[in-house]
């Protein structure tokens, strides 16, 4: 089997970093052109908020579904055969998306861009973390992360010196994705993963999650304690300017420059949290940390403190930090499963948290704000509270995996 890597600045980390830094780029993207870009393909004023939301739950749906079918592959073809597949995929849907003219072209370039960003982060985060020793993966996925989510203020920067042309914006990222081809050429297979396309067990088998009752609780958990981050990022940031409307009356909170400092605080947060869970030598303790973080950040946000731009702009920035457990979230999902499961895991768990944020949306939207006529203010509270309710339960049952050991097989045998 090949030898693990001592140096935690490898090729694989550097290609894994650029190439989540690539995806995030472009995930992010549509939050921060979001209003012009609506606007401009047909939408109106009173129809922002349901056209902007349709795009981004179809951009969050091509992103579960794709999870799922790249986490298979990457099971079965190779950790590298994603990497070079997905970022395909959505390098077109983004050169694609820069010509769109009617808001249903736009939700369905973003489903495609969708399945293709799906498939970048797992592949990545398997890679290393099957490529680093276990003392030193926490602290490479954390890099990898930190380093990939200050793409979200790239996204932001190339907004604003383009002149705000988003389409110049989609097309860029469509660049980024192929000029990132060229760098992947030089990363090699994981070791384990060659070890294991020696032996017989079966790789990428979806329902094996749903087998055996123990795993699929692992599984379960896994991606429960991963959902407060896109409550976060996808209501509470992303609709920034709304709630400064309806909190203090502003009607100047650009919620892509909310992006771009809840982003920067992120990934200080993810690169951070690789090496707090170092010093204690442990996930879970840091987990906590930063949970406990994020929780007062969110109740600041719902104060009476939070009435000024500035005070909303620090919120989100706060909120990004406390979010910094991205990284070990999705390292913890990678480290819960053997290698004949593992980009499966890795891949689907971090995009069916994505994914469920078009569930909260509904929750927060659909059922608390529009049928039981609630404020945004009261509408958020709830779905925050039960968002972070089941992460907390969740997080309580979930497993230490610091020292696990990931040269294993997971069992087809079905188990009650």
């Amino acid at each position: 089997m090949q030898k693990q890597s001592a140096s935690i600045f490898n090729m694989a980390v550097i290609v894994a970093a650029l190439g989540y830094f690539v995806d995030i780029y472009d995930l992010l993207l549509f939050t921060i052109v979001k209003a012009p870009s609506v606007l401009a393909v047909g939408a109106t004023q009173a129809s922002l908020l349901s056209d902007s939301t349709k795009i981004i739950n179809w951009q969050m749906t091509g992103l579960l579904i794709g999870g799922v079918i790249w986490g298979v592959l990457g099971d079965k073809k190779g950790r590298l055969s994603v990497l070079f597949g997905s970022i395909i995929l959505y390098s077109v849907a983004n050169f694609a998306t820069g010509y769109v003219q009617t808001v249903d072209q736009y939700a369905f370039c973003r489903f495609v861009g969708g399945l293709g960003l799906a498939g970048e982060l797992g592949a990545g985060i398997t890679l290393v973390s099957e490529l680093l020793p276990k003392d030193k993966r926490g602290i490479g996925t954390s890099l990898v992360a930190g380093i990939g989510l200050s793409g979200a203020i790239a996204a932001y920067f190339t907004f604003k010196f383009s002149d705000h042309d988003w389409r110049l914006c989609y097309k860029i990222g469509g660049v980024l994705g192929i000029m990132l081809l060229l760098l992947r050429i030089k990363v090699a297979e994981s070791g384990m993963y060659k070890s294991l396309q020696q032996q017989k067990a079966r790789r990428g088998n979806f329902f094996m999650f749903f087998t055996q009752r123990k795993r699929f609780i692992r599984y379960f958990l896994a991606i429960a304690i991963g959902l407060p981050t896109w409550y976060v990022v996808g209501i509470l940031v992303n609709q920034s300017d709304k709630f400064g409307k309806e909190f203090f009356g502003s009607t100047t909170i650009d919620s892509g420059r909310s992006i771009m400092f809840a982003y920067i605080a992120i990934a200080a947060g993810d690169i951070l949290i690789g090496f707090v869970s170092q010093y204690f030598r442990s996930r879970k303790k840091a987990l906590l940390l930063f949970y406990t973080f994020n929780i007062l950040a969110v109740c600041l946000f719902f104060s009476p403190l939070n009435n000024s731009d500035s005070v909303m702009y620090l919120c989100c920035a706060l909120m990004g930090f406390g979010n910094g457990y991205w990284a070990i979230f999705v390292t913890m999902g990678a480290e819960q499963f053997g290698t004949n499961l593992r980009a499966t895991a890795a891949t689907t768990i971090p995009n069916i948290v994505r994914g469920a944020l078009p569930l909260m949306n509904m929750m927060f939207k659909d059922l608390f704000h529009d049928k039981m006529q609630w404020n945004l203010w009261n509408s958020a509270v709830v779905t925050g509270v039960i968002v972070m309710s089941i992460t907390l339960v969740a997080f309580y049952f979930t497993e230490e995996t610091y020292h696990k050991d990931l040269d294993y097989l997971e069992s087809e045998e079905v188990l009650p």
